[in-house]
């Protein structure tokens, strides 16, 4: 048996080391992130690209990391099956910041090409550690039961049609029936 005082400050301190985590995986985030879109740019100069388009580019590469990271988190969160896209574009994001990094420091050399790719290895880091403390936070976020829709298959999922099983009815407002529910309507147990 837990005192409730004791459980009160296992929470507290917690909290504390939730808040000092993220803040410290924050600020290396900002800082490698900062570094390693100017690598990318000068790379991107380098190799012909000019104007808007150098100054956008490298927003891309890390920004696809970000992106793709957001949706495995979504899918963790929501207990979701992680999208293959998604687990590619991660795959790609890192390997194209690795890759612009190291070409940035590859003129100093073995040494400065490793020191050139550690903001890359420093953001991406960052971003998977930020997205395990949400994925893994106690609570009774999304994260802790499945949405109860999620056996019906969607129009929008390959390989699934809309069945008569769930399509909504003008009856019910719109809401998609179950096969289960019209059972119970007709046996007298539904609404």
């Amino acid at each position: 048996m837990e005192l409730p005082g004791l459980a009160a400050a296992s929470s507290r301190a917690d909290a504390a080391i939730r808040a000092a985590a993220a803040a410290v995986v924050l600020a290396v985030a900002g800082i490698a992130a900062y570094i390693s879109y100017w690598h990318a740019y000068a790379v991107v100069r380098q190799y012909g690209e000019s104007g808007l388009t150098a100054v956008l580019e490298p927003g891309t590469i890390d920004g696809l990391v970000y992106a793709s990271s957001m949706v495995i988190l979504h899918a963790a969160r929501h207990r979701l099956p992680v999208p293959q896209l998604a687990r590619w574009m991660l795959a790609l994001g890192i390997a194209a910041s690795l890759a612009v990094n190291v070409a940035q420091g590859w003129s100093h050399g073995l040494v400065g090409a490793a020191a050139a790719a550690w903001p890359a290895v420093a953001l991406v880091g960052s971003y998977e550690l930020l997205a395990w403390m949400i994925r893994t936070a106690a609570g009774g976020g999304p994260d802790h039961a499945p949405a109860p829709d999620h056996a019906v298959p969607q129009p929008d999922q390959p390989g699934a049609r809309p069945t008569a099983r769930c399509l909504p009815s003008a009856r019910d407002g719109g809401r998609a029936r179950t096969g289960s529910t019209r059972a119970a309507r007709r046996h007298g147990t539904g609404r």
